[in-house]
């Protein structure tokens, strides 16, 4: 199998990929992983590459690599389901000869390896999803500071029927996910949330091998939990009201 020069980290929200690209970041050998592709639309692309309006897609590819590689030799690109099917759109039309998506990223990116990282318990990540959208908080820093706030805070409720269509979303996901590994012959490297959230080094260590890569530095978790007693009394009371 040829040395990667890419990796796709294939996962879904509140599934830990925060944590993971961190971990993989600070690593100083895998390159600096982010949703360069998040949003469906070029122009957006464009945006948060800080690209001019008018660069072509090639030049789009080229500068995602180029962050996405930081100061190492692979590209790291986290891919959340959402974004999946315009993301290999774009590649599979910048590469028309290319007969599947596997393909067509390899023509793009190089040699190209995958990591599916999921959350076994669904309803635990859609109570996530849930209190992350009301309360605007999506991610802290390891030193309990804000890192990512979409919206000011707002009152914690629970919501059944919000947490009851988070659920069937966040299991969408991982079945269009294992539909496409399916359909592109790709064995991935599968984690779990709960494993990776327990021991961080681990699974780094996990992750570096399969992509032959070097241990890199010893590095710490850069984000921190905001799971607490509200998650816990929210998925408790879920699953006792839905036998979930």
């Amino acid at each position: 199998m040829p040395t990667p020069s890419a990796y796709i980290l294939c996962t879904s929200p509140r599934s830990g990929s925060t944590l993971l690209c961190a971990l993989l970041r600070d690593s100083g050998v895998a390159g600096h992983p982010k949703s360069y592709f998040h949003q469906p639309d070029l122009a957006k692309w464009r945006a948060g590459l800080d690209l001019a309006p008018d660069t072509p897609r090639p030049d789009i590819f080229a500068e995602a690599v180029a962050q996405g590689r930081g100061d190492t030799d692979i590209f790291g690109l986290r891919l959340q389901r959402h974004s999946a099917p315009f993301f290999f759109d774009q590649v599979r039309d910048a590469h028309p000869d290319a007969t599947t998506d596997k393909a067509a990223v390899e023509t793009q990116f190089g040699s190209t390896r995958y990591i599916h990282l999921h959350r076994k318990d669904k309803v635990a990540q859609a109570v996530s999803l849930v209190r992350a959208s009301q309360s605007g908080l999506w991610h802290r820093n390891a030193d309990g500071s804000e890192l990512e706030r979409t919206a000011p805070p707002q009152p914690l409720h629970y919501d059944q029927t919000a947490i009851a269509q988070e659920v069937e979303t966040v299991k969408g996901y991982d079945t269009a996910w294992e539909d496409w590994f399916t359909e592109q012959a790709i064995t991935p490297l599968r984690l779990d949330y709960d494993t990776l959230s327990a021991n961080p080094a681990a699974t780094l260590t996990q992750t570096l091998n399969h992509l032959d890569l070097p241990q890199g530095a010893p590095v710490q978790p850069a984000v921190s939990k905001l799971s607490d007693d509200i998650s816990v009394d929210w998925i408790t009371r879920f699953k006792s009201e839905t036998n979930a």
